[in-house]
């Protein structure tokens, strides 16, 4: 017994086949979408890519852009398939590719789901990735002098004043590395030479951070130096007083902003997903439709239209047994091929 069998008239043809066409042109412009919010991704990862530990993080906008693509020839495909089948003439063409593309379509949209997976998982792997990152290039921030780490001050200040965040995991980060290049060191002062000294690695360390990360709604001045000092400034107390420097950690910033895009992008990704599967299972009807005419010379006739001929347990049965069948017939090709070679031998 056919799945979902449903009767058809000419009347109820044209207007599937017409509903499918504007829907498939939807999902074309779904498919330019998902392009674009994996190209816009993209570029987003590749701004603060000085700040990411591995290029992996690419893989998942790379996946979304070949899946928009991908989505765009296929529903202009199926599009051109739902137009022609208005005329049964122009139909006739597509029956023998039509059941390869419909099954090119269900992988399509299994690829679709772990698309799906792969934005909403994708925020364990950044967390990883951005921890690293940060913390490799806070100790580059002072190379402003270096090739190929001379930009890395302005992306982290950049990127601080952008996200209104401080340091790695919070603004106490930036007490533990040395963030003022030697250049800009007076080492003939006292106090410099303590610090260093004071230091086993031998290192310039101080309470203070950049001035990007002072908060600018701050009504008072803004303190980035001896910030645990409460003696070096006049009424402050660090531990109680609102500090006027960013207490967020960059990390928790960038994973709150990728981690919304990719919630946003996994979302419409679903929704692709629903849209195709509901224009495979029109083309399904149409294909059967059109397949079951009363009269096939008139095409005013009747017929019958279902999404699978054969009830679902019967239907994964059938298709278990042929591939049974394929695999025994493989073992006999190459049992025939051994007795053949023993023969010559």
């Amino acid at each position: 017994m056919a799945l979902m069998k449903v009767k058809f008239d000419l009347k109820k043809r044209v207007k599937l086949a017409q509903m499918l066409w504007l829907m498939y042109w939807f999902s074309v412009m779904a498919g330019v979408l998902v392009f674009s919010m994996g190209l816009f991704f993209k570029i987003e990862l590749r701004k603060r890519s000085e700040l990411m530990d591995n290029n992996e993080s690419h893989f998942v906008p790379n996946i979304l852009i070949g899946v928009g693509l991908l989505a765009c020839c296929l529903n202009a495909f199926g599009g051109k398939i739902c137009y022609d089948s208005l005329d049964s003439t122009k139909f006739a063409k597509w029956k023998s590719i039509l059941k390869p593309f419909l099954i090119c379509c269900l992988f399509f949209n299994f690829l679709l789901i772990i698309t799906a997976a792969l934005c909403f998982a994708m925020r364990i792997p950044l967390e990883y990735t951005l921890a690293e990152g940060l913390k490799n290039g806070m100790k580059f921030y002072k190379d402003t002098d270096t090739p190929g780490r001379c930009y890395m001050k302005r992306t982290l200040d950049l990127m601080q004043i952008e996200f209104r965040c401080c340091g790695n995991n919070n603004y106490k980060d930036w007490f533990e590395i040395q963030w003022v290049s030697n250049r800009y060191l007076d080492f003939s002062s006292k106090e410099v030479k303590d610090r260093i000294s004071s230091n086993v690695d031998g290192k310039y360390l101080m309470d203070g951070v950049p001035f990007s990360c002072c908060n600018p709604s701050s009504p008072r001045p803004c303190i980035q130096q001896q910030i645990t000092n409460n003696s070096a400034h006049y009424s402050y107390d660090h531990y109680t007083e609102e500090l006027n420097i960013w207490k967020r950690g960059c990390r928790d910033a960038l994973i709150a902003y990728y981690g919304g895009m990719m919630n946003t992008i996994g979302i419409l990704v679903l929704v692709v997903t629903l849209l195709q599967s509901a224009v495979m299972i029109g083309l399904q009807y149409i294909n059967t439709s059109l397949s079951t005419l009363v009269n096939p010379e008139d095409p005013e006739s009747e017929s019958e239209g279902w999404i699978l001929e054969k009830t679902v347990k019967e239907t994964f049965t059938d298709i278990m047994a042929k591939m049974k069948a394929m695999g025994k017939g493989n073992q006999v090709d190459e049992g025939a091929n051994e007795e053949a070679a023993a023969t010559d031998s």
